[in-house]
C-alpha cells in the first residue's frame, strides 16, 4: 500500500468514529427513525411509545446528541429532539465518496 505525504487528522478520525458508532447501534437507529417520523418530539414520548426505559433512552439520546445527529430544544420543562438532517446528509455523502474511491482502487488493481 502506498503512503501519501498527508498526515492523519486525529480529531477528524475521532469525530468520524463517534458518529459511526452512534449510527451503528440498532436501538439508536430506531430512536432516530422515530424522531424523524415525528419531526420534533420529547423524550417522554420517545421512551413511552417505543417501550423503553427512561434511563436507556436518555443514554442513547446523549450519544446521538454528542455525535451531532440530533438537536435539542427546551420548552419549559420538556426537551424536544429533532434530527440534524444536514449532518446526516453530509455523512452519507462522505461515505458514498469513500465507497466510490474504494471501487476505483479495486478496479485499478
Amino acid at each position: 500500500m502506498e503512503h501519501s505525504n498527508s498526515s492523519i487528522n486525529v480529531e477528524a478520525l475521532r469525530t468520524s468514529s463517534e458518529i459511526l458508532r452512534a449510527l451503528a447501534h440498532p436501538l439508536r437507529m430506531k430512536i432516530l427513525h422515530f424522531i424523524d417520523q415525528n419531526e420534533k418530539i420529547n423524550v417522554n414520548k420517545i421512551y413511552n411509545t417505543l417501550g423503553l426505559e427512561q434511563s436507556i433512552t436518555s443514554q442513547h439520546l446523549r450519544i446521538l446528541r454528542n455525535a451531532g445527529l440530533v438537536y435539542t430544544n427546551r420548552d419549559k420543562k420538556f426537551i424536544y429532539y429533532q434530527v440534524n438532517y444536514e449532518k446526516l446528509d453530509s455523512i452519507v455523502k462522505y461515505i458514498q465518496k469513500f465507497m466510490d474511491e474504494e471501487k476505483e482502487i479495486l478496479k485499478d488493481s
